[in-house]
């Protein structure tokens, strides 16, 4: 798939470009350094444009530390086709936590796995056009969520040689074998209070990761009430293992 600017603006001193790949929106941010390091931003599947304030202010932490960053759009979010099996899903989760019962495991596989089945790849093309820019060099790092995204990129892409994952997300028992394929270093964010995320499955899939280096960041608190501090120590992990 080609990769096609589309628009750009600059932010201080990042570079802000959008981008199509395919019929697959994104966003690249470089630095004034070049070639730079690359960061992957991974988020849930709520569309770039409901996403972007939080991905732009860490592309510009990113960049302030000399990593490029960038993201795509997720199938079947934002102003990609609707994905009636993933709406369905969505609809069955979102019915289950306001009658206040538990998330069956068969909620769980149709929402996660169809997802990382088709984004993967599509992350992985994204991947061989961005690192054929003059721009971009490696290494290459993935941060964020899907966390089971992030899992699988681990074992199926060896240009990735770090990942700082959020564990904020429904993970699937078939991940966790997949997590056992892990060997590259790895720095997880876990917020203790995080309301729709089951933490002992965070804590059980932390577990089970074969990464010989391994961190585990837990924080009091909710979703979005991640510290300062937590995110520099998962800067001060990339720019250790990037650079």
């Amino acid at each position: 798939m080609a990769l096609h600017f589309t628009s750009e603006q600059r932010l201080d001193d990042v570079l802000e470009r959008e981008f199509t790949l395919g019929e697959i929106p994104g966003i690249l941010w470089t630095p004034a350094s070049a070639p730079a390091p690359l960061v992957l931003l991974g988020h849930p599947p709520l569309g770039l444009h409901k996403m972007y304030p939080r991905l732009v202010a860490r592309a510009r932490h990113a960049a302030a530390d000399g990593f490029a960053a960038a993201t795509i759009e997720l199938p079947g979010s934002g102003d990609r086709p609707r994905w009636a099996a993933a709406d369905q899903a969505r609809a069955d989760l979102r019915r289950a936590m306001e009658a206040g019962e538990p998330v069956s495991e068969e909620i769980i596989d149709a929402l996660i796995l169809p997802l990382v089945d088709k984004a993967v790849p599509e992350w992985q093309a994204a991947l061989d056009a961005l690192l054929s820019l003059p721009e971009i060099g490696g290494p290459v790092g993935y941060s964020g969520g899907v966390i089971s995204i992030g899992v699988r990129l681990a074992v199926v892409e060896p240009r990735i040689v770090a990942a700082g994952l959020f564990a904020g997300s429904f993970v699937p028992r078939a991940m966790f074998e997949e997590a056992r394929q892990v060997t590259i270093p790895l720095h997880v964010l876990l917020q203790w209070d995080d309301e729709g995320n089951d933490r002992q499955a965070a804590l059980d899939l932390f577990d089970a990761f074969g990464s010989k280096e391994k961190t585990l960041n837990a924080n009091m608190g909710g979703h979005t009430g991640v510290p300062q501090y937590a995110g520099d120590a998962a800067a001060q992990f990339f720019t250790r293992h990037l650079k």
